[in-house]
């Protein structure tokens, strides 16, 4: 007998036993073990269950959060780009705050309560059913530079004047696809050690020119004073032209130290998680791929200085063989950037104007949609990306629905 059969059978001896006489119900007992097997307690359990028996409930506590919590959760989580649970469950709050003000999500009163109050684990097990990883390892084309080493002091990982908003780390991640022979894009990525605000530029070429440029237009985009610059060995930053034009604006330049990466830890980060991410490892090498990638990082630049919430390690302590770390709470890098008291007045109302003109859904769907053209065949399809990313500004009609007022004005 199939259990299917077992199943029916039980089903069409449940429907006399309970009305039959007590010596019938012996004689049922006794068929039903011989031809099933089973025990005769274990039969009388069977034969005297409901037929339409309730399942029993699940154990533990009653579920709290119902389906429309969990949307609402998954629509912040990729509205955030699918941050960790720690990192977007400080940032939930506020970040409910701006999707409902910009009409991306509409939730009711119990629920608007109920999301600030979620745990970074309850998140996690919430969003377990959605998660999806992946990632890849780069090609490393860094190569040592002899030029001017002596002259540039060596910064190690523990040198760096964390509490104070200026001090930049810098790296190239090269877009060579599976091979560095032959020509190809590059992005000079940065970010500062303290706030962890990140700037990326895209580079044509390695020449001293093209490195100089590209710290500059770094330097024009911060909202804070540029104070230290620190690399890689790289020949591409071992160069007189950028020695020169720190000395010149009077910019602390120092490098790590040789094969060792923990020297560079803010920047590596970054380079994953911003750069390689969202671009991706292709191979680009045209004017067009310059400018579209120009135009994502333009975007790229607000939706992660502004709302991607970042932690910062607090302490390390070590037993044994166990590293045990802690971090601050989560906080964007605007967030840190308004904390450390740097800003004028005019300064914190210009980036409160950008802030608060900015919608996240739309901004992120702005990168999905640059970074579509990108991926076309390496050439941008749509006509804003014919104009160079330096171009966009107001003055330009065609451009006042993707760019919003207060961006354009300041950055």
């Amino acid at each position: 007998m199939t259990i299917k059969d077992i199943e029916q059978y039980i089903e069409d001896v449940r429907r006399i036993y309970p009305r039959a006489p007590k010596k019938e119900k012996g004689q049922i007992l006794d068929e039903f073990t011989k031809v099933t097997g089973c025990h005769r307690k274990t039969t009388i359990h069977l034969l005297r269950r409901s037929l339409q028996a309730s399942p029993k409930a699940k154990p533990g506590r009653p579920r709290r959060y119902d389906a429309a919590g969990v949307s609402a959760l998954k629509t912040l989580w990729e509205a955030s780009n699918h941050l960790c649970s720690k990192r977007l469950q400080p940032f939930l709050p506020e970040f409910l705050i701006v999707l409902t003000r910009k009409g991306e999500l509409t939730v009711s009163s119990e629920i608007r309560q109920q999301l600030p109050s979620l745990s970074a684990s309850t998140i996690d097990r919430l969003l377990l059913p959605t998660r999806k990883a992946a990632g890849q390892h780069p090609l490393s084309t860094t190569k040592p530079g002899s030029l001017l080493k002596n002259a540039i002091p060596i910064r190690t990982f523990a040198d760096w004047e964390d509490a104070r908003p200026g001090f930049l780390e810098v790296d190239l991640v090269a877009h060579c696809g599976a091979s560095v022979e032959g020509f190809y894009l590059n992005t000079m990525s940065t970010v500062d050690s303290a706030t962890g605000w990140s700037e990326c530029v895209a580079v044509w070429g390695k020449s001293q020119t093209r490195m100089g440029s590209a710290v500059h237009q770094v330097k024009q985009r911060l909202p804070f004073p540029l104070l230290g610059l620190d690399s890689d060995n790289g020949s591409e930053f071992i160069i007189q032209h950028l020695f020169d034009y720190c000395r010149r604006w009077q910019i602390t330049f120092t490098r790590s130290r040789s094969y060792k990466k923990n020297d560079n830890c803010y920047i590596e980060q970054k380079n994953w998680s911003v750069v390689r991410k969202l671009i991706g490892y292709d191979r680009y090498s045209s004017q067009p791929d310059l400018e579209a990638l120009n135009r994502i990082y333009y975007l790229l630049r607000l939706y992660v200085n502004l709302f991607q919430p970042v932690m910062k390690l607090v302490s390390k302590t070590r037993k044994g063989a166990k590293v045990h770390k802690i971090y601050d709470q989560a906080q964007t890098p605007y967030q840190r950037l308004l904390q450390a008291e740097i800003l004028t007045n005019t300064g914190k109302q210009r980036l409160a104007a950008i802030y608060n003109g900015l919608n996240p859904v739309s901004l992120r769907q702005q990168i999905n949609d640059s970074l579509e053209a990108l991926l076309e065949a390496g050439r941008p399809s749509q006509e804003t990306f014919k104009i160079p990313w330096y171009q966009l500004t107001l003055g330009n009609p065609k451009y006042d629905s993707t760019i919003p007022r207060s961006v354009a004005a300041i950055f």
